[in-house]
């Protein structure tokens, strides 16, 4: 790619939970990009050529360079912008919101893992890894839901990156797992977080879609 400067970009997937994070925080930013279309499932994919690990999302910044995984990339785009910081300053409250995005984030990958583990011939799947990564989710959930009590955000009472993780998680649950986990029974305190964000435009446009 050229070194001249363009308008930055965002390669994603509409099912992504990761790329939606991305997309959520940019749009909470008000950070104007393209977005990039790419599925890396996909002979045609190009997200080899700006990732090496060939994983969505990746920003490709007006320079060329590009920034993957999505935790870089949504602590570049809560920097370049003074609007609505996601991400605090003070240490102590920085990393409890990079603690519920990791934790987030695991539940997302567990989950991830079983989709794709169950896209393999049936005599290929190991039925001991899918129940594995299904402990994690709900390991997780139950995590989340307890630390997040009755608080309407996760972090201080102000809406954060770490709410943005968690109603990604969420929603990625919600829709490739809507009739296998049904995460509201056991999780009233996180049924009421995801209702409150998804009243957010930045939610309900960024719905996972194939």
């Amino acid at each position: 790619m050229s070194t001249q400067n363009h308008r930055m970009q965002l390669l994603a997937s509409l099912t992504s939970p990761f790329a939606r994070k991305v997309r959520i925080v940019a749009a909470e930013k008000h950070i104007e990009y393209d977005l990039v279309i790419d599925v890396p499932w996909l002979p045609e994919t190009r997200v080899p050529q700006h990732n090496p690990l060939g994983k969505v999302p990746v920003w490709v910044l007006e320079d060329g360079k590009t920034l993957f995984d999505s935790r870089v990339i949504v602590e570049y785009l809560d920097g370049i912008s003074p609007v609505n910081h996601l991400i605090p300053k003070e240490v102590r409250p920085r990393i409890s919101v990079k603690r519920w995005e990791a934790l987030a984030d695991g539940v997302c990958e567990a989950a991830a893992l079983i989709f794709v583990e169950r896209k393999r011939a049936p005599e290929l799947q190991s039925q001991d890894w899918i129940a594995r990564q299904l402990g994690k989710v709900h390991a997780g959930l139950a995590a989340m839901n307890a630390e997040l009590g009755e608080h309407t955000w996760c972090v201080n009472g102000t809406f954060s990156l770490a709410d943005i993780a968690v109603g990604c998680a969420l929603g990625y649950l919600d829709f490739r797992f809507r009739d296998e986990i049904d995460w509201r029974r056991q999780n009233a305190n996180l049924a009421e977080l995801f209702d409150r964000l998804m009243l957010r435009s930045t939610f309900q446009d960024t719905q996972p879609r194939e």
